[in-house]
């Protein structure tokens, strides 16, 4: 595929490991953070206490649910882990108590909280680092030349348009060096995540 439009986890991946060159930003949050979060009475108080525990995960691919989780529960063996297809099926799974904590993105956790009226969560860690939108991306096999066209015809397009597709024209493609740093480390680990228990750890070198 030559052209795709990416979130951020897909897109440093497809950076990392297929050199997909990022063009424009999407739409969206700009700079997302990861939380784990539990439910206000949970005794745990750190990640430590994950330890042997069921807990959720967003998708695979996701930056906030996914990606950076693993990374930062780094040296844990958890029981299972299991993937919510959505951010609020990983808050209903904790309100049910079928896991005890779950990741998802800040932005995620305040838009969907409210709707648990009988639930109230608490950010048990937050990732200090903000995560870029996702872009457009081009493939390297793209002729350099057809990838400048391509660059141009995007920058060069309405507002209206634009937006109908879900981009920003005339601004800097994001920064993904952290976050292709941290899918390079985390992906030696998630190819085991099926694993009951799972453990996270295991790397040929230190995160």
């Amino acid at each position: 595929m030559s052209i795709i439009f990416a979130p951020p986890g897909l897109a440093a991946m497809a950076i990392a490991e297929a050199q997909y060159i990022p063009l424009l930003p999407l739409e969206g949050v700009k700079k997302s953070r990861s939380v784990i979060v539990v439910k206000l009475e949970s005794p745990i108080q750190d990640l430590s206490g994950l330890a042997g525990e069921v807990i959720a995960l967003g998708q695979p691919g996701s930056a906030t649910g996914y990606y950076l989780p693993i990374y930062n529960l780094y040296g844990l063996t958890l029981a299972e882990v299991r993937f919510a297809p959505t951010p609020k099926q990983v808050l209903q799974w904790i309100a049910s108590e079928e896991v005890v904590a779950g990741a998802l993105s800040l932005e995620e956790l305040e838009r969907y909280r409210n709707d648990f009226s009988q639930t109230r969560f608490r950010i048990l860690y937050i990732d200090s680092h903000k995560i870029p939108s996702g872009s457009i991306l081009i493939g390297p096999t793209v002729e350099r030349n057809l990838q400048q066209e391509i660059h141009k015809a995007l920058e060069s397009a309405s507002s209206s348009m634009a937006a109908s597709v879900g981009y920003i024209p005339n601004a800097k493609a994001p920064d993904y060096d952290y976050l292709i740093e941290v899918v390079q480390k985390v992906r030696p680990i998630a190819e085991r995540i099926q694993e009951k228990p799972f453990p996270l750890y295991s790397l040929p070198f230190e995160l």
